[in-house]
């Protein structure tokens, strides 16, 4: 084995445990260690199983300087330490874990010497020699000492087939010893738990010698075929044929065969079959449970009766004069159990939130904490916090969600009390998020869904907004006036018209607030460069212009373009520290962009934010760290976080929904083609506020606006809504 650094002694006290995947926070009494540290209790980090604090353990891994905590030992592995000196065998064996005291112990070690455990484990009966120890006393010693043994041998045999000591931990934490049986009798059961890629495993399962076209395999192929295809094209349920296609790539097998085993999975309780749709089993029961939520609400007696003419006519409304279709949503929402609203951008969709929030709170009297205002993105909720004035929150936070689990806290079991949930962007709201979120709020809390039906749906499966709207059933207010309109604006005429498909020698005219330069896939870039240099000039920063686009691979893709605009906007500079990851170079006061929600540090997927600080390693006792601000919010990543974040000089249209850029510049050329499609266009040029900036080929614009491809998604709650209604007329 390498050198590595280690502590050995015991377990003081835990702090913090996670029961999903064995991670934990604890104090260790040090009794001997290689590592520079004078004290004999410090903090520990890492997965383990559960630590029995009268074992003695090694621990390896190393030492390191958290920005909060200060010096604490990060584990990467573990041993059970058996004693072997026989001074050490008495005290061991007359230890609280054993039945027995100092004496017998004595006794024992007198008999066997050094070699007591190995033989005691050879042979419990080897006990009998000693006098007065009963067979009940013998079976406990032998079977603390296998259970002493067995942690260290799982992880051992666990790593020999091919597992990282994380993962093994991670297993035996889930399993305890019933690990090793669970892989034995069918290694692909683990896939449940998501702790590790279909891929790993089965390259695992095959070198244990499972042939491909084992049940068990084929089983889990089909299962992890049907979650790749579900994700990648947004859909809720498969047809057999898209199946048995994408299984064919792996392992070939009868229609017949396929049928046997899909039956199976059905009585294994992972898949649903109903009208010819192959559905995962959590897509179904969501789409359902989502359907009844909504109908339940929508059918519920309606007991309020405002009228809010009287209230939206006075200052406190700064005198807006609101047009029949917007007083109407108003009223809606005010008084109906359920209420969407949709509408594009410069629609009224913020004001109308607004009213409907002030007359909540003057005519019900209605506490502010009674209230929910809710959005998929942290962005997206500081814009309704300060539109409305009352706090908001992502919907993940809202939930309690727990990032090592992905479960929320908040459930049926206990939701949360608010009377009404103002939820916006509700088409990035995916189909299992949409679920999570009716479960976590009270049976008869009021709903009201706003979003942009003709925006992208979510990145996830499913799409809630416009299922909802196209089943016609529930009550639904279009906004279609466009009222946030400046003399000389021209951006939402544009969207507008991208929307309608009405194609004009407008879309290529220069504007007040709209240019389009054309360039093709050679020479944009230098065009892009041109143009951020002359508003650089100007005096606008990134924090002002932001660059979308479509893909992140090719000439102009979003990773190129980062490298360019982080050039211009930041430039290489003795005074900035920076540290290269994954061959990308990141230096302080870079724009970045977080991937993932991380509620423990209030940023979620979609915050920009700017490196502040580098710490860089001195290789001893100070790790990596990069600390980003996100207005204010500072967050501090170690290496295995700095996977969260990219840069955010340009990002792309789907990272950018739920947010509005004064300036957006935005590349479409001949090789984005296969990514342009109507709603992308649409989304994209719906981020501008000022000035939009479009580089490119006119014919792929064109073609964009016109491809209407992503309405395709298969998904059936519109049907259920609707089968609803019928089966109860």
């Amino acid at each position: 084995m390498e050198d590595k650094s280690y502590i050995k002694g015991n377990l003081y006290k835990q702090i913090y445990r996670n029961e999903m995947n064995g991670y934990m926070v604890g104090l260790f009494k040090i009794r001997e260690n290689n590592i520079d540290y004078e004290d004999n209790i410090i903090n520990i980090t890492g997965i383990f199983p559960k630590l029995n604090e009268k074992k003695e353990y090694i621990l390896y891994g190393k030492l390191v300087n958290h920005p909060k905590y200060g010096l604490q030992f990060s584990v990467s592995s573990f041993e059970v330490v058996l004693p072997t000196k026989e001074e050490e065998l008495v005290t061991f064996l007359s230890s609280d874990l054993f039945p027995i005291g100092e004496k017998t112990a004595k006794r024992i070690v007198d008999t066997f010497h050094e070699e007591t455990i190995n033989k005691i484990l050879e042979n419990k009966d080897c006990l009998q020699l000693i006098p007065r120890l009963t067979e009940k006393r013998i079976d406990k010693i032998y079977n603390v000492l296998v259970d002493y043994q067995n942690t260290s041998n799982i992880v051992l045999e666990l790593t020999k087939l091919g597992f990282e000591m994380k993962e093994s931990l991670s297993f035996l934490n889930k399993y305890d010893n019933k690990i090793l049986d669970t892989v034995n009798t069918n290694i692909y059961e683990l896939i449940d738990s998501d702790e590790m890629s279909f891929n790993k495993i089965d390259e695992i399962a095959l070198n244990m010698g499972i042939e491909e076209d084992d049940d068990r395999r084929i089983k889990a192929l089909i299962i992890y075929v049907m979650k790749e295809l579900c994700f990648n094209n947004g859909d809720t349920y498969l047809t057999l044929e898209e199946i048995s296609f994408n299984l064919s790539n792996f392992v070939s097998i009868s229609p017949e065969k396929l049928d046997y085993l899909m039956i199976k999975l059905i009585r294994d309780g992972k898949i649903v079959i109903e009208d010819k749709r192959y559905y995962l089993k959590k897509f179904y029961e969501a789409e359902k449970y989502i359907c009844e939520r909504l109908c339940f609400l929508n059918d519920m007696t309606v007991t309020s009766n405002i009228n809010i003419n009287k209230y939206i006519d006075n200052e406190k409304f700064n005198n807006i004069c609101y047009d029949d279709i917007q007083r109407k949503a108003i009223e809606w929402g005010v008084n109906n159990n359920i209420t969407i609203i949709t509408g594009g951008p410069g629609t009224g969709k913020t004001t109308i939130l607004t009213a409907i929030v002030n007359i909540l709170i003057e005519v019900n009297k209605l506490k502010e904490s009674e209230i929910a205002l809710l959005a998929p993105t942290g962005r997206a909720a500081k814009k309704m916090m300060e539109t409305t004035g009352i706090s908001a929150s992502t919907i993940h936070k809202f939930l309690g969600w727990d990032k090592d689990t992905n479960t929320f806290s908040t459930n049926e079991y206990s939701p949360r009390n608010e009377k009404y949930i103002i939820v916006d962007e509700v088409s990035m709201i995916d189909t299992l998020l949409m679920e999570a979120l009716l479960k976590g709020i009270k049976r008869n809390a009021k709903l009201i869904l706003v979003g942009d039906y003709y925006q992208l749906p979510s990145v996830s499966e499913g799409q809630i907004l416009k299922d909802l709207i196209d089943s016609d059933c529930l009550p639904v207010i279009r906004l279609n006036q466009i009222y946030r309109q400046t003399e000389g604006s021209y951006i939402l005429n544009l969207a507008y018209d991208i929307k309608e498909k009405n194609i004009s020698e407008d879309l290529f005219i220069k504007k007040d607030d709209y240019l389009f330069i054309n360039g093709d896939n050679d020479n944009t870039m230098s065009i892009i460069k041109e143009v951020i240099l002359k508003a650089i000039k100007k005096g606008y920063t990134d924090r002002e212009v932001q660059v979308l686009a479509p893909m992140y691979k090719s000439l102009n893709g979003i990773d190129n373009l980062n490298k360019v605009l982080q050039d211009l906007f930041n430039p290489k500079s003795d005074k900035k520290k920076e540290i290269i990851i994954k061959d990308v170079t990141y230096r302080e006061y870079d724009k970045v962009l977080q991937l993932v929600n991380d509620p423990d540090n209030n940023v979620y997927n979609g915050d920009i934010g700017y490196i502040e600080d580098i710490i860089i390693s001195d290789g001893k006792n100070i790790t990596n760290q990069i600390n980003i601000n996100y207005d204010g919010n500072i967050v501090e990543y170690t290496p295995d976080k700095f996977i969260n974040f990219r840069h955010g000089y340009a990002i792309s249209i789907h990272k950018a929904q739920g947010s509005e850029f004064d300036t957006v510049i935005m590349p479409i050329l001949p090789s984005f083609k296969r990514m342009l499609y109507n709603k992308l266009v649409y989304t994209g040029v719906t981020r501008a506020k000022k000035s939009l900036v479009v580089i490119g080929d006119a014919n792929s614009f064109i073609y964009g606006i016109n491809n209407d491809y992503v309405d395709n998604r298969k998904t059936t709650l519109k049907d259920f809504i609707i089968n609803n209604y019928k089966t109860n007329v």
